[in-house]
């Protein structure tokens, strides 16, 4: 069989493509953002001096590294409606990624916590540093830049799972295909154009955090450290 390729049938759709795209980015953004700062949290919960809180924490970043993404959208979004707590569909595809990513961005947050040397603690605690400034200047600032390529990494495996919520109708680009090629009946060439577009995503994100960890960690810029 000799099968004809016809990209021309999808271009009364670009905008649609388009559209997917946008939102895909708009989901990963406030992702990065949130997830960030439960990570954040969680790994400096792990690292407290309360058990309680050590394994509060630790219960969270286990049960979701440990279970399917999927089945954590499946109960956010059906599971809470059942009990009466129905969220819009965007909301919980959002708040799911926030919640996957956050337990992820923990463990290697943490991990950077870890290499920081106890001297160096040690001698910011007898010049008399407060116990935020230590926290910032001496454990997490160095840590977020030891690991800054693992993190841009999940973030980047983050918004390539988001395409996973298009399983509760949100409209992002992998969603977006699936009506495309249901239209059309062009799915090889749908599914073609979608996965250019992840890439030309996950190019764009990477630029962007390589730009931004320039801006934020200026040693990394002196030395010309890599993503």
């Amino acid at each position: 069989m000799r099968y004809q390729f016809d990209f021309g049938a999808l271009l009364p759709y670009w905008r649609d493509f388009l559209d997917g795209a946008l939102t895909t980015l708009t989901m990963t953004a406030f992702a990065v953002v949130f997830g960030l700062a439960i990570g954040i949290l969680c790994a400096i919960g792990r690292r407290s001096a309360s058990p309680l809180l050590q394994r509060l924490c630790g219960f969270y970043v286990e049960l979701i590294r440990n279970t399917p993404y999927i089945i954590q959208i499946f109960f956010i979004f059906f599971g809470l409606s059942s009990i009466g707590l129905r969220l819009p569909i965007f909301a919980a595809a959002v708040l799911t990624l926030v919640v996957n990513v956050g337990a992820y961005t923990a463990e290697i947050v943490r991990a950077g916590m870890d290499t920081i040397h106890p001297g160096q603690i040690e001698a910011a605690q007898a010049l008399g540093l407060s116990q935020p400034q230590i926290y910032w200047d001496v454990i997490l600032r160095p840590a977020l830049e030891r690991v800054y390529p693992a993190l841009t990494g999940q973030f980047v495996l983050m918004m390539l799972a988001s395409s996973i919520t298009s399983q509760i109708s949100a409209e992002e680009l992998t969603a977006v295909a699936n009506n495309v090629q249901s239209f059309s009946f062009r799915a090889f060439e749908t599914y073609i154009v979608v996965a250019v577009l992840y890439l030309a995503l996950a190019v764009l994100l990477k630029l962007a955090f390589y730009g931004f960890g320039q801006l934020i960690f200026p040693r990394r810029r002196r030395l010309g450290t890599p993503l």
